[in-house]
């Protein structure tokens, strides 16, 4: 089984605004529909994989959205550095939460902001990382990742500031499926991936389904979690050996996350 890395969502609200997400947000968020949908969305990943816990800290309320938490690789990890002030603090508990487990820690340079695996997903068939940069990581992060992981990076370019993180706007699915927004990405980043994905294997979403966070989607075998799809995607999904499981996560969008915000595969 997959092991995947999750934060209860004790101390999660809505305290600044750092992204188009949290707008209008401030102290708006639920925390008892908070912890209702992050405890179903556990429950829906732990049928297919072991759920291991980091804790929640007082003041950190985005910890809870370990994807950014690094990226890790055959027991090495990079430790996150993050753009926003406001999330600089849970760095050296992710570092800690890492080496205490025997990890080995890459930190990346100074002047490289980079956010994990809110930023770097991996194709598993393809065995790439496509690499997101323009508002939170840096567009050296794919080639730094390259070295230091001995891996193939895509470097994608955003340029929507509601899909400011890669995982927003791009999933990786299994059969080589790959499920993205166009309109997030630069052109010369859709040409990048439609020369390496072919055409019948790329599945394009609308703004609609984008919006609800179809993209950042947890996929664990034949099962893909998300806070929402239209039915035509849902059919589509299907069509391509993918269940698609559906769990709102609307507390969580208000700080502009969902299920894969909420995880880090650690395999």
């Amino acid at each position: 089984m997959r092991e995947i890395l999750m934060c209860p969502p004790d101390h999660f609200g809505v305290a600044y605004v750092i992204n188009p997400w949290m707008e209008g947000q401030y102290r708006r968020t639920n925390p008892s529909e908070a912890r209702k949908q992050w405890l179903d969305l556990k429950e829906i990943l732990g049928r297919r994989a072991d759920i291991s816990l980091v804790d929640s800290h007082p003041g950190l309320p985005d910890l809870v959205f370990t994807a950014n938490a690094g990226l890790p690789r055959e027991g090495k990890v990079v430790i996150s550095r993050f753009r926003a002030p406001e999330r600089r603090g849970e760095e050296p508990i992710f570092r800690d939460w890492f080496a205490e487990r025997g990890y080995e820690i890459a930190e990346p340079p100074d002047d490289m902001f980079f956010e994990g695996a809110g930023d770097a997903l991996h194709d598993e068939p393809r065995d790439l990382y496509w690499v997101g940069h323009g508002f939170r990581s840096h567009k050296d992060a794919a080639p730094y990742l390259e070295r230091v992981l001995a891996t193939r990076a895509v470097s994608l370019g955003l340029v929507d500031p509601r899909f400011y993180h890669l995982d927003t706007c791009l999933a990786p699915l299994p059969n080589g499926y790959l499920m993205y927004f166009p309109g997030a990405f630069d052109e010369a980043s859709r040409a990048a991936i439609e020369a390496i994905v072919p055409e019948d294997k790329r599945i394009c979403v609308d703004e609609a389904d984008a919006e609800g966070f179809c993209c950042n989607a947890v996929a664990l075998g034949d099962m893909v979690v998300m806070n929402d799809a239209s039915p035509a995607l849902q059919d589509r999904l299907r069509l391509c050996g993918v269940e698609p499981v559906l769990t709102p996560l609307s507390q969580f969008m208000k700080a502009g996350g969902a299920a894969k915000c909420l995880t880090l595969n650690l395999d």
